[in-house]
């Protein structure tokens, strides 16, 4: 996001935490970033820095009065900041959803499961096509995911992962979820670190490790394990766009490019 949009988000965020979160609430914040990235005329009229306040709140209760109270309060607050562009207002609008789902149910490990989904998804080529791909009913993609994992995850993780494949927008399935679980983890204050080891690690190893990057991150951990034989030995560990790559695999991927060079 630009500047102008980060602040945009910032400044709704402060009404957003005002609200009383609940699902229904999420599936109207859901609802509204749809319906604005699906309308280039409605998306342009609630991101026009030239049109007044009134004019902008007016919209908003025409076209989002079937909306919840809240949802409304926060779509409102969104039209009357200034954002860069109007794709970065549907992507904040959509995280303020994500945000909602994962605020409902504070009792569930949200940003574990949809980590879990994206697993499941980035193993199974077909499905991750069928999802992912232009062809085939949006609305129905989502419902076959809600069908994949119902009952394997909560109600708040399986409308993220719903709606984010409703309305994919040319972003793949990998790339939503990756970003959701961010900003889940974000809001509960927490750096997610993926590891990639060749056998799972321990709960010591685990409680080892995540102090470890605590000490060098700041603030909690959430790690999120993938076992992959493919390593060899060691341990792969991404955060961010930070790799700490121990693994024997990449070792001896340097050492043959050494020899061949």
């Amino acid at each position: 996001m630009g500047s102008a949009s980060t602040q945009a988000l910032a400044a709704t965020s402060d009404v957003f935490a005002e609200q009383s979160l609940d699902l229904a609430a999420a599936r109207d914040l859901f609802a509204a970033a749809r319906t604005t990235a699906g309308s280039s005329h409605l998306g342009g009229a609630l991101a026009d820095p030239a049109a007044s306040p009134e004019a902008r709140k007016a919209l908003v209760a025409a076209v989002f009065g079937q909306l919840g109270a809240t949802a409304r309060a926060v779509v409102e607050a969104a039209a009357l900041q200034r954002w860069s562009s109007t794709s970065d207002l549907v992507d904040g609008l959509e995280e303020l959803a994500i945000r909602a789902a994962a605020s409902s149910e504070p009792s569930a490990d949200v940003a574990r499961e949809l980590f879990d989904v994206s697993r499941v998804v980035s193993q199974n080529a077909e499905l991750e096509l069928t999802l992912g791909g232009t062809l085939g009913d949006p609305a129905g993609k989502a419902a076959l995911i809600e069908k994949l994992i119902d009952g394997q995850a909560s109600a708040a993780s399986t409308l993220i992962v719903a709606e984010l494949v409703r309305s994919l927008r040319g972003r793949r399935v990998r790339s939503v979820l990756r970003e959701a679980i961010s900003i889940v983890a974000a809001q509960a204050g927490r750096t997610v670190a993926t590891v990639t080891v060749a056998a799972p690690l321990n709960a010591v190893q685990a409680e080892r490790l995540a102090a470890t990057l605590s000490k060098i991150y700041g603030g909690d951990i959430a790690l999120n394990q993938v076992v992959d034989a493919g390593v060899v030995g060691g341990i792969r560990v991404q955060v961010a766009d930070d790799i700490i790559d121990g693994s024997i695999s990449t070792r001896l991927t340097d050492l043959r490019h050494k020899l061949a060079s």
